[in-house]
């Protein structure tokens, strides 16, 4: 349930990983590692504040797509009898 402060929604946490689709530990890793830029706000305990727009930004850094370059070039070309 988001938290309202001076009038603006905030979101916990917990929170975010759950409507993005992310474990909590994913996004921690995000933040250490300069992959997701840490929120502005937070509480008196420290907990991170996520706003709506943080909430997106992290949404599409969770949506991306890239290739698996471990893999090599597997694809087959056409005409090529090998494997």
């Amino acid at each position: 349930m988001p938290v309202i402060v001076n009038r603006k929604k905030y979101y916990r946490t917990a929170e975010v990983c759950r409507i993005v689709g992310i474990s909590r530990s994913t996004l921690f890793r995000w933040l250490k590692s300069g992959t997701f830029e840490d929120v502005e706000n937070v509480d008196r305990r420290g907990w991170r504040l996520f706003t709506a727009k943080d909430v997106k930004r992290l949404t599409v850094e969770a949506n991306k797509l890239r290739p698996n370059l471990s893999r090599g070039n597997t694809r087959k070309e056409p005409g090529n009898k090998s494997g």
